[in-house]
């Protein structure tokens, strides 16, 4: 994730989630290493149903090989460590605690039983199942086996089945079922956290002293408690948005408009969420049979309009904080801020905004802030300004920035179509190096702009758009535009270049 730069984005990240699906369990996954405890306290706060402490010893074959060599610490330093420093603060009842990364029989899961884990995960042992040759080349769909491809001809020599991996995990309970009563235990649930009953192989060996803290019973007696109940992890929801989500029903019922208003404040986090998860619910990836208008008023908490969904339209007047639109599928959001200073810039919106996209449209009257348009992969988006990193890692979508940006704009696109305003001729001084080359409009891209450009000035009335539509021959000359050409289409225009010119010379022109 992109977007995680502390424990408390990660807190909002789950809050989001859940108000978007409030069954659905969230697990965090954290690499094995020094201070993963500290670590899985916080995720453990930020109300995560599962962490998981990933060893050294896993790793999927599209990692570098310095990463599956030299990333991470054995996955029991880390496990102990979490499960222990849980248990300090009181929290190891909240959360589910599970291990991977190099596990490999029956005798690795009772260890990390007794080491603090509730769940036990394994990805190697059965790809290996099922004929895995460990050619580390799952991110080249040429896996030889036919596992990790999308080729026809290679998936035709896959030769795995389920009974292969069924026989290998009978075998692994069968060893941890004889393992256990050998120990005298009935099951693994009267053995977690037992790490008194495990000792050094060699108690004399210079290290074993070293050790000796990991091997401390930290009492746990509440295992199955932490897996059947969710009473601990129950995120706190927004008034508003609850009262939105049940107004919001209505849609399901009616097969027309529906509009609604409400005022909004900054507490109010997640606004129009918890409404998209009942109508995705309610309809799956069809249209809603009615469309629902809701206008705010005021200032929106943290992640308006996450995760949004086609039929719902959320119409802000005032300004949002950070993670607008952010994971949206579709619907249209508009923010429109109170200006008293017309000669200024309005601030719109703050960080994050439009994360992750896949679909919808976006319309701020004002400016965002940093990463805007990050890994967007579909929705449509107009601005008045940017900060640093907008439209980094952008795979598809269009995205208008009719104001000044920030550095490094378009880092790492490789899709989409930005268009950037650059009346004062500095733009390309702060687009990214990896960013797609900058050109001026043709006829196509200055309709598609137009389009836009007026488009956003019917949502939100702004003022600054509307003057840049009364001189439209200045504003798209001095536009630019950003459209990365992604590797294959590169390769299939160079293949179909060299056909013509096979053809012109003579020969025969034969497709790839």
């Amino acid at each position: 994730h992109h977007d995680i730069y502390s424990i408390e984005d990660l807190a909002e990240l789950i809050h989001d989630l859940k108000v978007f699906k409030p069954l659905a369990r969230v697990s965090v996954k954290l690499v094995s290493g020094p201070g993963v405890g500290t670590i899985a306290v916080g995720v453990a706060k930020a109300l995560a149903d599962v962490v998981t402490i990933s060893g050294n010893g896993g790793g999927t074959g599209a990692s570098p090989l310095v990463s599956i060599k030299h990333a991470g610490s054995p996955w029991e330093l880390g496990l102990v460590e979490a499960h222990q420093y849980l248990v300090a603060n009181g929290l190891r009842h909240t959360i589910i605690v599970e291990t991977d990364g190099g596990l490999r029989t029956g005798k690795d899961v009772l260890v990390a039983a007794l080491l603090g884990a509730d769940r036990y995960g394994f990805g190697t042992l059965p790809l290996l199942a099922l004929g895995c040759k460990m050619v580390r080349q799952c991110h080249e769909n040429t896996c030889p086996v036919g596992i990790a491809t999308q080729d026809e001809d290679l998936r035709a020599k896959f030769s795995g089945s389920v009974e292969q991996v069924i026989t290998l995990f009978r075998h692994i309970a069968e060893d941890v079922r004889t393992r256990l009563a050998a120990m005298g235990a009935r099951s693994l649930d009267e053995v977690i956290g037992r790490a008194d009953l495990l000792a050094p192989v060699d108690p004399s060996h210079p290290v074993a002293s070293s050790f000796a803290s990991l091997l401390d019973r930290a009492d746990f007696t509440d295992a199955r408690a932490a897996r059947t109940d969710r009473s601990f992890r129950t995120v706190a929801r927004s008034p508003v948005g609850d009262q939105l989500a049940v107004d919001g029903g209505r849609i399901a019922a009616v097969k027309g408009h529906v509009q609604v208003a409400y005022p909004v404040a900054n507490t109010d986090r997640a606004v129009g969420t918890r409404l998209a998860g009942e109508v995705a619910a309610m309809v799956g990836d069809a249209e809603p049979p009615g469309t629902l208008d809701v206008r705010l008023s005021g200032t929106a908490g943290q992640s308006l309009g996450a995760f949004l969904v086609p039929g719902v339209s959320l119409r802000l007047a005032g300004t949002a904080n950070d993670y607008v639109a952010k994971g949206m599928a579709g619907g249209t959001v508009v923010v429109v801020p109170e200006v008293s200073d017309r000669t200024a810039i309005p601030h719109g919106a703050g960080n994050a905004c439009l994360y992750g996209a896949t679909g919808g449209r976006l319309f701020i009257a004002g400016g965002v802030g940093q990463r805007f348009a990050v890994r967007n992969s579909g929705a449509t988006a107009v601005v008045e300004s940017a900060a640093d990193h907008a439209c980094e890692y952008m795979t598809g979508g269009v995205v208008a920035l009719l104001g000044p940006i920030g550095r490094n704009t378009g880092a790492g696109m490789t899709g989409g179509t930005l268009f950037v305003w650059d009346p004062e001729h500095t733009a390309r001084g702060f687009l990214a190096d990896s960013a797609a080359p900058a050109h001026r409009l043709d006829a196509a891209d200055g309709d598609t702009l137009r389009e836009l450009a007026e488009t956003h000035v019917a949502l939100t009335a702004s003022p600054r758009v509307l003057t840049l539509l009364r001189a439209w021959e200045q504003t798209v000359a001095t536009c630019w535009v950003l459209r990365p050409v992604s590797p294959r289409r590169r390769e299939s225009a160079a293949a179909g270049v060299a056909s013509v010119e096979l053809a012109a010379g003579g020969g025969v022109a034969v497709g790839r």
